[in-house]
């Protein structure tokens, strides 16, 4: 390998780059223009769920139930409906994710300490985003009767139960769960990467373009026996 022919080439890109705007634009605005795409622009969080609610028991305990999902930063109640239909409808057009419907006797079987059915409605035209919605709609149930669970014992006269184990998660470099502070990161050798084909096929292409051709003289064949 020739060091002084690596430089001379090397010197020679170095200088044409910043003759060339074109070029010196793919090498600096490009990057930062994917970066900000990437980064921003595309995300995997799913927060605040747009979700319509159809409560036809209207009771004390239907409100705390949906109170729940309100306080979570997961859902964003926008719409109290007065049909089914509107729910189906809200979710056609887009506008809602989830419609939460509660039953005529929700509070009736809480407190007779029986099973309530609470049906969801899930715009499953995303399917990841749809699992998403439903895992959180799950854990909001689960504590909701691990709630009444222990409500019911007290008031049976049993002692305050405690659960026997007690999660307390802890998460290092991005207790936010953000999906940006993992994803960003990966995108710098992606990019370093794309912009590397990119100037290598833009220098293949204006070497190539400077090659002239001469055909003027035709070519000749000649026989011999």
């Amino acid at each position: 390998m020739n060091f002084s022919r690596t430089w001379a080439i090397a010197r020679k890109e170095w200088f044409h780059i910043f003759r060339d705007w074109r070029s010196l634009g793919l090498v600096i605005l490009m990057p930062v223009l994917l970066m900000l795409l990437f980064g921003y622009a595309v995300t995997l969080d799913v927060k605040k769920v747009p979700m319509a609610v159809l409560d036809r028991n209207k009771s004390q305990e239907s409100l705390s139930f949906i109170h729940r999902f309100s306080a979570s930063p997961y859902f964003n109640l926008r719409f109290f409906v007065q049909d089914e239909k509107e729910v189906k409808r809200l979710i056609d057009r887009g506008e809602v994710k989830m419609g939460l419907v509660l039953p005529w006797d929700f509070s009736k079987m809480i407190k007779a300490g029986r099973k309530a059915t609470v049906q969801v409605l899930l715009d499953g035209s995303d399917s990841n985003t749809a699992n998403i919605i439903l895992t959180y709609v799950q854990g909001v149930t689960r504590e909701y009767n691990l709630e009444k669970t222990f409500l019911k014992i007290e008031r049976l006269g049993g002692q305050k139960l405690k659960p026997p184990i007690e999660g307390r998660p802890r998460i290092w470099f991005n207790e936010e769960l953000e999906s940006k502070n993992y994803f960003i990161p990966g995108l710098v050798a992606v990019i370093m990467s794309i912009i590397g084909v990119l100037l290598t096929g833009q220098v293949i292409v204006r070497s190539g373009s400077r090659v002239r051709w001469n055909f003027s003289s035709p070519l000749r064949f000649e026989k011999r026996n």
